[in-house]
């Protein structure tokens, strides 16, 4: 463990000395002031290494009050040369003029900290603080430097009674600060009275954490990241994560569930690629191409088969490259979860696949009734309209993974979109898309919202669990649509209960208060609007939605029939505005008012909105704000100095 102390009155400094058994001593420097104040603030760095591995853990505290920012980066030799590491990234976490990374750090009962999972072989860990646009925390004029040899080493033996009961103690401690960053972790997990065992239960909690070093992960099964080989290799990028693709992607869902009808969807969508490209989108979700019992592409048969309701393989070919040539990325929509057969068996159950992947029944779960599956237990939730597949099996998943790749190789696709990930472990899709390397990649998790007596209860972090859960498994390889942000706002918009809008803790309640870069927020999509109206968003409501998630963090996706109504130039001025104000999936919001009959935000303090029939403008101060949108029951706005 590294210590540093600092004091203000004096400019705080802190720093780590490259004498790896030299206790850091309190710096003190001069500065002109206008008037002193005494004031002892502290800055504390500590690191931990596991034999077990190959990361670093190193946690930053201190107890200087209000919003901390963390300007810092890596260095890999004594040039301390700032270098922008590999993901994983705490929360609140942004790429700043390509050079750092900028954290919030999180706040405390005392203070503010972060975690930083970091490479071994990395050199040192660089940092300065920030404190307001005027007040900055270095050493001396220089960057705080943490030599990363200097981590303590977490062994799994004890030799006395009093090492045991240090052990506990700092066990404790550790896992106390791990849960203070988790949002909803309300239950206490027992430590064993070994050493060993509660140092093992530290490495369970560190290293869930590090999977993506985001909050919220629950689960009681320990999961340990994979590492990347290649990530010393990599050049810095201002990609944030695999799942959001550089972090300022709008999506755009370009069909509904009517678009297979016309039978040339594909060359319809060629003739508008320029005109969607110019409201401003970045990535494009097209339908599911695979030939298919349904004429929509769900019910998915020979997976190689690309000619489909929507047109041919040579036409889907012909639409991917005239989106790329307008700047646009393309996901396909695949379905991974089922399967329908080509063959009974001697039962007459439809179990038994054609074409290139000509599988036979053990491909199937074996918990169907429905399908006589002779493949393991489903990982899942079944989906009883066709054969489950079983993802257990290792010549299902080879297939997969060369159908995936051919995709991305053949077709074009950047990326994909994957239905009903409830249906099998997140785990296989990290391989899936660890082999297949998508530039962005998005699941469907949906299931229903928690509910007391037909009324919606205000706390859903149950629900976003499962979600975050979810994207915790895929290792932060995909991203999930933000389902409970979409439930929450219906209630919110529809009962007038704007209060619904901020969760307990005065942050957004759904997956984008806990995992801003994971979550894909929408109000609405193929299943939920269009001819189906599953869970349609409350009607005439539909641009406050937008307000919302146009303006706030996480990766917002507008449905296809909304850009094609009375709602585009709305929809596009709020796209502009996101662009122009560089909003990004994980922009910092400040929830300034959430009553009644008005929400109100501001966001990386650029922005602020409101939405709802109730008062709301934003006060006076460094920023001069002008009103730069207005609609219906919402107002956006932006400053100026």
């Amino acid at each position: 463990m590294i210590q540093a102390k600092s004091s203000f009155g004096k400019w705080p400094a802190s720093c780590a000395s490259k004498n790896e058994n030299r206790r850091l001593e309190g710096f003190y420097e001069e500065q002109p002031i206008v008037k002193e104040v005494s004031v002892g603030n502290m800055v504390n760095v500590a690191i931990w290494k596991f034999p077990d591995a190959a990361n670093i853990v190193l946690h930053l505290e201190t107890d200087i009050p209000g919003d901390v920012v963390v300007h810092w980066g890596v260095c890999r030799d004594d040039a301390k040369t700032w270098e922008i590491p590999a993901v994983p990234y705490p929360p609140e976490t942004v790429v700043f003029r390509n050079k750092a990374l900028r954290t919030l750090l999180q706040p405390t009962g005392n203070g503010s900290r972060a975690f930083f999972t970091l490479d071994e072989k990395l050199d040192g860990f660089l940092f300065v603080l920030k404190l307001d646009d005027n007040s900055w925390v270095n050493f001396q004029g220089n960057d705080f430097y943490i030599p990363l040899s200097s981590a303590r080493s977490v062994k799994g033996q004890s030799n006395s009674e009093s090492e045991e009961t240090s052990g506990k103690a700092h066990a404790d401690g550790i896992i106390n600060e791990i849960r203070n960053l988790i949002s909803g972790l309300n239950s206490e997990k027992s430590l064993q009275t070994k050493v060993k065992e509660a140092k093992e239960s530290i490495l369970n909690e560190i290293e869930k954490l590090a999977a993506e070093a985001y909050s919220i992960f629950r689960s009681s099964t320990p999961s340990y990241p994979e590492e990347d080989s290649d990530a010393d290799d990599a050049e810095p990028t201002i990609n944030i994560s695999s799942g959001t693709g550089s972090g300022f992607e709008i999506l755009c869902q370009v069909f509904n569930w009517e678009s297979n009808k016309s039978g040339r969807w594909y060359m319809e969508l060629k003739e508008k690629a320029s005109e969607i490209s110019s409201l401003g989108f970045t990535v494009i979700w097209l339908p599911t191409p695979t030939e298919s019992v349904s004429p929509e592409g769900y019910m998915p048969k020979d997976l190689y088969n690309l000619n489909s309701r929507y047109g041919t393989i040579d036409e889907l070919k012909d639409l991917v490259k005239s989106l790329h040539g307008v700047g646009l990325k393309v996901l396909g929509d695949v379905v991974l979860n089922h399967r329908c057969a080509h063959y009974q068996n001697q039962n007459g159950i439809w179990n038994i696949f054609g074409g290139r992947l000509n599988w036979d029944d053990r491909a199937v779960v074996g918990d169907d009734p429905h399908f006589q599956g002779r493949g393991n237990k489903s990982s899942g939730d079944n989906f009883h309209a066709a054969p489950n597949i079983d993802h257990s099996q290792d010549f299902v998943r080879k297939d997969l993974i060369e159908w995936l790749c051919w995709l991305r190789e053949e077709i074009g696709y950047d990326g994909c979109r994957l239905d009903f990930v409830r249906g099998f472990w997140g785990g296989y899709v990290k391989d899936y898309l660890d082999a297949s390397e998508p530039y962005f990649a998005v699941g469907e998790y949906w299931d229903s919202l928690s509910y007391t007596y037909g009324e919606m209860d205000h706390n859903q972090d149950a629900h976003r669990q499962r979600i975050v859960d979810w994207i915790n498994a895929t290792n932060g390889t995909a991203g999930a649509f933000d389902v409970t942000t979409k439930g929450i706002l219906h209630s919110a918009l529809e009962r007038r209960e704007y209060w619904r809008l901020s969760d307990q803790k005065g942050k957004p309640p759904g997956v984008v208060g806990w995992w801003p870069s994971c979550a894909v927020t929408f109000i609405e999509n193929h299943d939920t609007g269009s001819t189906q109206g599953h869970w349609r968003f409350p009607g005439g409501k539909e641009m406050q939605g937008y307000a919302y998630i146009l303006t706030h963090p996480g990766t917002p996706a507008v449905f296809y029939d909304h850009i094609v109504s009375h709602h585009r130039s709305e929809i596009g001025a709020l796209i502009s505005l996101r662009n122009r104000n560089k909003i990004h999936c994980r922009s910092i919001v400040e929830i300034v008012k959430a009553e009644r009959d008005v929400y109100a935000a501001t966001i990386d303090d650029r922005v602020a909105m409101k939405i709802g029939p109730g008062y709301y403008e934003p006060p006076s101060g460094p920023q001069i704000w002008s009103l730069a949108l207005e609609g219906y029951d919402y107002k956006v706005w932006e400053a100026s100095s």
